[in-house]
């Protein structure tokens, strides 16, 4: 019965009928590059006061949109940052359903567009620079701390990075983990069958030395003081030794619908073998499917993506016999936000 009313919460949370319960500001921008002609693309949900009628962000064909006040004053207050980052060929849209849930529990939530691998943004040669994209990350955390009259004020040491598939692995560099290309190599040649590695061959991240010397360079960033992995890929190549060194409070999340080229047991699960067992949690929600994690699907959907895509239709299920999408989503937020509630009191 918990269950049903917490999907049925979820639901209501983004109709106009509750728009006037603890509305929700959002604000778009893009932060220049000079130096590596990188602009990126950066959304903020975040607590706020104002009294005007919400709109639809992130409504699409086929993703059900979140309600929130474009540009709305902040509310008074330090809050908890959380940032996303999207999986490969997604974007910052994916997540909105679970940033509409945290901004309600009092959060901050920012999330960016990486360039290069996004829905609508392929261009190889910025995809080819995986070690970007924690980079990306910093700079969004950059801009919300420095922009308190349009975000509202990030409270001190809570700074938190939540990511999906590939942006699971950015939550992991940014916490301290280091990836080694040639111990991911090797392991491709054991485990063919992984997305992950056909990925990494599309994405060509160490295709010269000085690419490769940024891949597996330092690009933590000392401000992150937890984060959430969202059934990622290309944790085989994350190094045991930076992986048990890691500083930082470790949710994992894994779809534990079985799937040949994204397996929980070696992906997920085998990374959380190799965390800090005190600061680490490993939870497999055995209903969800990678695609899980992305927004509810609307109805038609399936057959949207079909026609523009055969086989993308994939996007919009879950497991067989599954729970609903917004059921498990609600099981998403609460371990996130109890996760973040624990680690930013210790």
């Amino acid at each position: 019965m918990k269950t049903v009313l917490g999907a049925l919460l979820l639901l209501c949370l983004n109709t106009p009928a509750f728009a006037g319960d603890n509305p929700i500001g959002f604000r778009a921008l893009t932060l220049p590059e000079k130096q590596n002609d990188r602009p990126l693309e950066l959304v903020v949900w975040y607590p706020s006061a104002s009294t005007a009628t919400p709109q639809l962000i992130a409504d699409t064909p086929v993703f059900v949109g979140a309600l929130a006040v474009p540009d709305a004053p902040p509310a008074t207050g330090a809050h908890p940052l959380v940032v996303l980052s999207h999986g490969f060929r997604g974007n910052w849209g994916n997540q909105s359903w679970l940033a509409i849930a945290l901004v309600r529990q009092g959060y901050i939530v920012a999330a960016v567009n990486h360039p290069g691998t996004t829905t609508h943004d392929r261009n190889p040669e910025a995809a080819a620079q995986l070690w970007q994209r924690p980079v990306d990350l910093q700079r969004a955390i950059d801009a919300v701390m420095a922009q308190p009259e349009y975000f509202g004020s990030v409270a001190k040491r809570h700074i938190a990075v939540v990511g999906h598939s590939l942006g699971g692995w950015t939550a992991l560099v940014i916490a301290g983990a280091r990836f080694d290309p040639e111990r991911f190599a090797q392991d491709c040649i054991s485990h063919p069958q992984l997305s992950s590695c056909s990925t990494y061959k599309q994405l060509d991240p160490d295709r010269d030395p000085a690419s490769k010397a940024r891949l597996v360079a330092d690009l933590s960033d000392k401000r992150v003081t937890a984060i959430v992995s969202l059934d990622l890929g290309l944790s085989r190549g994350l190094t045991n030794e930076s992986l048990a060194a890691l500083p930082v409070p470790t949710l994992v999340i894994a779809a534990g619908v079985p799937s040949e080229d994204l397996p929980a047991q070696l992906e997920s699960a085998n990374l959380a073998k190799r965390l800090p067992t005190a600061t680490s949690r490993y939870v497999e929600i055995k209903d969800a499917s990678h695609f899980s994690f992305l927004s509810m699907c609307k109805p038609g959907a399936v057959a949207l993506l079909e026609e523009d895509a055969p086989g993308d239709g994939m996007i919009c299920r879950d497991g067989d016999n599954a729970r609903p999408r917004a059921t498990i989503q609600v099981q998403i937020a609460s371990l996130i936000n109890e996760f973040l509630v624990q680690s930013f009191r210790n």
